[in-house]
């Protein structure tokens, strides 16, 4: 039995009633503990229920205009409203614009590739190789943590109940991405050829070509959604505060893999060339105590690079990544500094 008092060793008090209850839910959940299969198959019924109900709100097809501009040429589309997506745009106009498409642009609006349209919009579609790839750099970087997180939830037994906290804002000139964990083993060392084994399951997920299915919840369906996990139940609260509605959670699924992210996500893993995860770092967050940090890094299968080129980056990216610390009250996207750990074990790839 999980006793309140030993959940908030080194925590700071909570500052919202909610957060509270969240406590309060999770230790029921301690109590009758279930595997991290039984959780999963839970997360995506309640995904798909979701998604049912909400489609179910189009009885009557509506139709949307979509003025598609760029290459190949600029035409006009006439799309189904709320079921629509860039995607299946980017089908009706080439085959090469839907492979290579990252994300869309939407009225001005960076918006993900399977996001359904909701209007008449003006809409193109970003690459890799076009010449401001700023935003879509960040959406692979953020992708690639949000893969992390599939990795962590898929590699390890049903005894060693890994907890994902949450990855940081995207920032590519750190080079590495990034997520935060409580692998729940204290004294494990990962040898370089864990580290190889867990970095193969990321590497081959671009020839499952799993899409970034996004959907819209309320906070109470996200709250059931991952009563498991102590870390998503507190931050739920400040991320729907922070929402244009004050009370929507953005989640995506890969897979049956599912998480809280703002997006836009890349369009599918297909998009992912090479894959490695390098570096866990032991750190020490002012809010949840010992957490594991686990960084990566990957390039997009547009690009072919030298093999010693890329161990240039890996070597990169085992340095510790000095992005923001989780925290309960949650920035959407915030970049900020954060204080050294108090410690750090780290096992690395040569």
């Amino acid at each position: 039995m999980c006793s309140m008092a030993a959940l908030c060793v080194n925590r700071r008090p909570l500052r919202w009633l909610s957060a509270w209850s969240s406590f309060s839910r999770y230790q029921t959940y301690c109590s009758q503990k279930k595997s991290p299969a039984e959780i999963r198959k839970r997360q995506n019924e309640l995904f798909d229920e979701e998604k049912k109900r909400q489609l179910s709100f189009f009885q009557r097809i509506e139709k949307i205009r979509v003025e598609h501009v760029g290459a190949p040429e600029d035409c006009t589309l006439i799309m189904n409203k709320g079921l629509s997506t860039p995607f299946n745009c980017a089908m009706h106009i080439t085959e090469l614009l839907m492979k290579r498409s990252v994300v869309a642009c939407v009225n001005g609006q960076l918006w993900d590739m399977h996001r359904p349209l909701v209007e008449d919009c003006q809409l193109s579609f970003l690459h890799f190789k076009q010449d401001d790839c700023h935003e879509v750099n960040r959406a692979f970087w953020r992708s690639c943590s949000f893969i992390l997180g599939y990795v962590l939830m898929s590699a390890f037994k049903d005894e060693c109940h890994v907890e994902l906290c949450r990855f940081p804002s995207p920032n590519v000139k750190s080079g590495s991405f990034v997520y935060d964990a409580d692998l729940n083993l204290p004294n494990w060392k990962p040898t370089l050829r864990e580290l190889y084994a867990l970095s193969s399951i990321g590497s081959k997920l671009q020839y499952q070509d799993y899409r970034f299915e996004p959907l819209t919840v309320n906070e109470q369906t996200a709250r059931e959604m991952f009563q498991h996990n102590r870390f998503k139940l507190q931050q739920i609260p400040s991320i729907a505060s922070q929402s244009s509605s004050g009370d929507s959670i953005n989640l995506y699924r890969v897979g049956d893999h599912i998480d809280i992210s703002q997006g836009p996500m890349i369009s599918s893993t297909a998009h992912l060339g090479r894959f490695s995860l390098t570096a866990i770092h032991n750190i020490e967050c002012p809010d949840y105590g010992k957490l594991q940090r686990v960084q990566g890094v990957a390039i997009p299968n547009q690009f072919w690079l030298h093999q010693w080129t890329y161990n240039l980056l890996e070597k990169q990216s085992q340095k510790l990544n000095w992005c923001t610390y989780p925290n309960v009250q949650k920035k959407i996207e915030t970049e900020k500094s954060q204080p050294e750990p108090v410690q750090q074990e780290t096992q690395m790839l040569p």
